[in-house]
């Protein structure tokens, strides 16, 4: 892999990981959030995945978000919820991942790639999250639990805002940093003695 692929996969990458741990606490918020970032250009999907900006999608994404996010919060479909999320929040992941991963490599290796960083980076919140659920359930009759919903919402909003923005953050501040070394050293230059 030469330089110019290398530093095009590895920020797609880390985009990838980002976007499949949020996945991992919510399956559906952020395929709607990557789904509608993409319908308005400011996330690029691979064309292969282009359908999760397609209307279909994002009124399922939609749906399905709106039924997570409440019905977590009810004790006795949480615990459901968690039960079907299992495999679907890595699926998830792994979906995400490929997506993004779809804008540098083909369709198959986007999805066997997508696969193996995104099931695993979804996995991990996923389960730190069923076990922390089975602790608080445990000590507090699941009173708790709807409280720990409202923060994994958070956190997985959070994480999936902070995988689109650092990107865009890090290019701003290299630039700036760019624009202020070179006017440092125009300052310089000009001060210089002839």
């Amino acid at each position: 892999m030469d330089v110019a692929t290398l530093s095009e996969f590895l920020p797609a990458l880390a985009l990838a990981i980002a976007l499949a741990a949020s996945a991992g606490l919510r399956a559906w918020l952020p395929l709607l959030l990557a789904g509608g970032l993409a319908r308005a250009g400011v996330l690029d999907l691979g064309d292969s995945f282009s359908f999760l900006a397609s209307n279909e999608a994002l009124v399922l994404f939609g749906v399905a978000t709106v039924i997570e996010l409440v019905g977590d919060k009810v004790p006795a479909i949480d615990h459901a919820l968690d039960v079907i999320g299992t495999p679907l929040r890595p699926a998830a992941g792994a979906l995400l991942a490929a997506s993004v991963l779809g804008t540098v490599s083909d369709p198959l290796t986007a999805l066997a790639l997508g696969t193996a960083v995104g099931a695993p980076s979804a996995l991990v919140p996923h389960a730190a999250k069923t076990a922390l659920r089975a602790v608080s359930t445990t000590l507090t009759g699941g009173l708790a639990n709807p409280v720990l919903s409202f923060l994994e919402d958070a956190i997985s909003l959070i994480t999936f805002v902070l995988a689109i923005l650092v990107p865009v953050l890090v290019v701003a501040l290299l630039g700036i940093t760019f624009f202020l070394v070179l006017r440092f050293l125009r300052r310089r230059q000009a001060e210089a003695p002839a």
